[in-house]
């Protein structure tokens, strides 16, 4: 590391830094004047809401880290190359490839906390974050889905038309023990309630069908009580917002068993776990587009490369929002649904970097 590597790599993280503190109290402002009749209506007490917006902070910085990152890469070097100290670099002597080192060393340095945060710290923050929400913010929910189909063991079924949480009620249970394509046993309820203390539920009205090769039993049950193993009403609800609360270990285990239910939304499930892993090296792409961008002196200065850099920043998060959304809908490959714009955007750094070595 040379004093020039030094010199850019101070500046370069030092704007990092500023870009975080001016977008993080901006976005944390405007969610306040948007959630501000929320707090006092429900009467949120004000060091909770401090807690809350210390855990809004991360969660919008892990949103936001390609746009904090390409924005400081382009403010930063746009006025190297104003100032003509890029020219004056590159006449010493010092390569291109050179003069790029101390950047691609910054946003590995910068990917490497991203990755960690993104795994680990900002689920943990955004478990607080929701809880606050949840209780002062967004409305209790009232209902379940309707028709909701889940898969407890390889041979036990369950079927739920509705779940009313108020009266902590569901209607038209069904539970279904299936052997291959056999159907041994089903049981057929009415209405069931559960019992959060003994973590057991409840049947009324219940019938009982039994199929033991050409032999079929039937018996009626006022009541009975049934315990499941990990299937409580909280598993009843789609809640996308639940999974940036988990740790990725918590994910993979929540993934393990969502798929052994049949969840149709699975894909949602496995976009958030690879989401985590290629946000933050598409800090290290925005960073070469970036460079090889504002390193050239233009006419419009630092606004010019700023306007071009936001746009591109806007781009890449459409981009990934698009392809999310057409992995979860249309059953696109969330692995390769999350990488394709950090694989386009490569693309492109690659284009721009052979360009300015021209």
């Amino acid at each position: 590391m040379k004093k020039l590597d030094w010199y850019i790599l101070k500046k370069f993280l030092g704007t990092f830094l500023y870009a975080i503190i001016i977008l993080a109290v901006i976005t944390a402002v405007i969610d306040y004047s948007e959630k501000v009749d929320d707090f006092v209506k429900n009467k949120a007490p004000g060091l909770a809401v401090l807690n809350y917006y210390k855990n809004f902070i991360p969660y919008m910085v892990a949103f936001l880290f390609p746009l904090f990152i390409f924005i400081a890469t382009i403010f930063f070097t746009s006025k190297l190359a104003y100032k003509s100290e890029i020219i004056a670099i590159l006449a010493s002597g010092v390569s291109y490839p050179r003069f790029l080192r101390p950047y691609l060393i910054g946003s590995v340095f910068l990917c490497i906390v991203s990755l960690v945060a993104n795994h680990w710290i900002v689920p943990e923050a955004n478990k607080q974050r929701l809880a606050f929400e949840d209780r002062y913010v967004h409305e209790a929910m009232v209902a379940s889905d309707r028709n909701v189909h889940l898969r407890l063991s390889p041979t036990l079924y369950v079927y739920l038309q509705s779940y009313d949480y108020i009266n902590n009620t569901g209607y038209r249970f069904t539970e279904e023990h299936i052997f291959g394509t056999e159907l041994k046993e089903k049981i057929m309820a009415e209405r069931v309630s559960f019992d959060k203390k003994t973590k057991t539920w409840t049947l009324s009205n219940v019938v009982i069908r039994r199929n033991d090769g050409l032999k079929e039993s039937l018996e009626f049950l006022p009541e009975m009580k049934r315990h499941y193993e990990s299937f409580s009403p909280a598993d009843l609800r789609e809640d996308n917002d639940v999974m940036t609360a988990m740790t990725t270990p918590h994910l993979n285990r929540v993934i393990a068993r969502e798929k052994l239910r049949g969840r149709e939304s699975l894909n949602n499930y496995y976009v958030e776990k690879h989401r985590r892993t290629a946000q933050p090296f598409a800090g290290i792409i925005l960073t070469i587009i970036g460079v090889t961008i504002a390193s050239k002196k233009v006419r419009g200065g630092s606004g010019l490369h700023l306007a071009l850099g936001i746009s591109i920043s806007a781009m890449y998060i459409m981009a990934i929002q698009f392809t999310s959304t057409f992995s979860t809908k249309a059953g696109l490959n969330p692995f390769v649904a999350v990488w394709i714009p950090n694989l386009i955007f490569g693309t492109i750094a690659l284009i721009l970097y052979r360009r300015q070595i021209k």
